[in-house]
């Protein structure tokens, strides 16, 4: 058998770039999608040039690209074999009475609609191959951010990773939802004072990937440890 295909989208940088380092040690080919070409160039070099990783420019947002997207994985590697649907953006500062309302249609088309796109464009080639679904929600996503539409899409991914599982069950087809809280990422200006390294959640995803078969993953949910209070 020939080593599997993992597909990524947000992988330019920050944690889809730090997964696709990780599955590829792990022996995985590794298709990149991003809006980013020269960013995902440098990575493919990295990882071992075209025989082991695949550049895509895809703007999730978009239909037609993202079908595009997984037409060019099969046509390059013969098989998709699992898809992480990480790619995302934050929100703006101001809560529902004052946020710039154009950020949050570009946050939730990003965060919910691309997300539904990679589903909607994926699952008949991960049907075919039994492969697995995994995708970026946020522990954002699991209590109450008091005025934060971000918090509401990652809300939305929850739902779409319980969702789609019920969907996929009988198919062979693995769903698991990974739930970081924060993470240093390019998506800060400045760095958090404590949080998690893209590492660590990429070392998160590689861990779901290497279950066996018979085991299904369905949540990881992943904090930064707080810093030790002075005595």
């Amino acid at each position: 058998m020939s080593d599997p295909v993992l597909l990524i989208t947000g992988a330019s940088s920050g944690i889809g770039a730090a997964t696709a380092r990780l599955a590829a040690e792990a022996g995985y080919r590794v298709a990149l999608a991003a809006r980013s070409e020269h960013k995902l160039a440098q990575l493919v070099d990295q990882l071992g040039g075209p025989d082991r990783a695949l550049a895509i420019r895809c703007d999730v947002k978009e239909y037609a690209e993202q079908q595009a997207m997984v037409q060019r994985v099969l046509g390059n590697f013969g098989q998709l074999d699992a898809v992480y649907a990480n790619a995302g953006m934050p929100g703006s500062e101001g809560g529902f009475s004052g946020a710039d309302p154009e950020v949050w249609r570009e946050m939730l088309l990003t965060n919910v609609y691309g997300v539904g796109l990679t589903l909607r464009c994926s699952l008949e080639a991960l049907k075919a191959s039994r492969g697995h679904v995994l995708l970026t929600g946020s522990a954002a996503g699991r209590f109450v951010i008091p005025g934060s539409m971000y918090s509401a899409s990652k809300w939305a991914v929850t739902g779409m990773g319980l969702s789609v599982r019920e969907e996929l069950r009988g198919t062979g087809v693995r769903v698991t939802l990974i739930e970081p809280g924060m993470v240093d990422t390019p998506l800060f200006d400045k760095p958090p004072a404590y949080a998690l390294e893209p590492e660590d959640i990429g070392r998160a995803v590689v861990y779901a990937l290497s279950q066996p078969r018979h085991v299904d993953l369905n949540e990881m949910l992943i904090r930064p440890t707080p810093p030790v209070e002075a005595d």
